[in-house]
């Protein structure tokens, strides 16, 4: 079964916005990659699903390194800029800095960097996986920059910020929990 894109059902997912940055046979480009995930602390890991017909796609297979700059509350604008065109026909960075967007130099791999972001890993591919109808690049991280704004969040095709904290159960609750599992545990 199919899991067409904007179809409600598919929509009740809660991601985040990755800025993937890149260079290569299409020039440094920059793409939003709604399935940007860190998937292991050791070695640092991040994977990114990237459509099979992307200039960054291209440019990850040929030089096997990418920027992962998670997109902040306040680079909505910038994140449908680097969603909305496709990197073979628009060079995105230069419109974004013409707009006002800020870049720099990373520094251990040729990519462009988004200041301001969230987050600012550069990766080296780790590891290529196909899957479905888009290719999983798993990176490892080789540097990572300090922490910056809150991260956008996607839901339902929309932006949205991150809203109020839910707490996690009191102590005295997940001592209750922990009492009743106990009885359970298989032996």
């Amino acid at each position: 079964m199919d899991l067409p894109w904007g179809e409600e059902r598919t929509k009740q997912f809660v991601t985040n916005v990755g800025l993937i940055t890149s260079n290569g046979p299409n020039g440094y480009d920059i793409m939003s990659a709604e399935w940007t995930h860190h998937i292991s602390y050791n070695p640092g890991l991040i994977a990114v699903c990237i459509n099979r017909t992307d200039a960054t796609h291209e440019n990850i297979e040929k030089t096997k390194e990418f920027g992962v700059n998670l997109c902040a509350s306040d680079q909505n604008v910038l994140s449908s800029i680097a969603g909305g065109y496709h990197g073979k026909d628009v060079d995105k960075i230069a419109a974004l800095k013409e707009l006002g967007y800020k870049f720099f130099k990373a520094k251990k791999i040729d990519v462009m960097m988004v200041e301001g972001a969230a987050m600012n890993a550069e990766c080296k591919l780790f590891k290529q996986i196909e899957l479905g109808d888009h290719t999983t690049f798993v990176g490892e991280v080789v540097e990572l920059y300090p922490v910056g704004k809150e991260p956008i969040v996607y839901h339902a095709g929309k932006y949205w910020k991150l809203g109020d904290k839910i707490s996690k159960p009191l102590q005295e609750e997940l001592d209750k929990i922990k009492e009743v599992v106990e009885k359970y545990k298989k032996k």
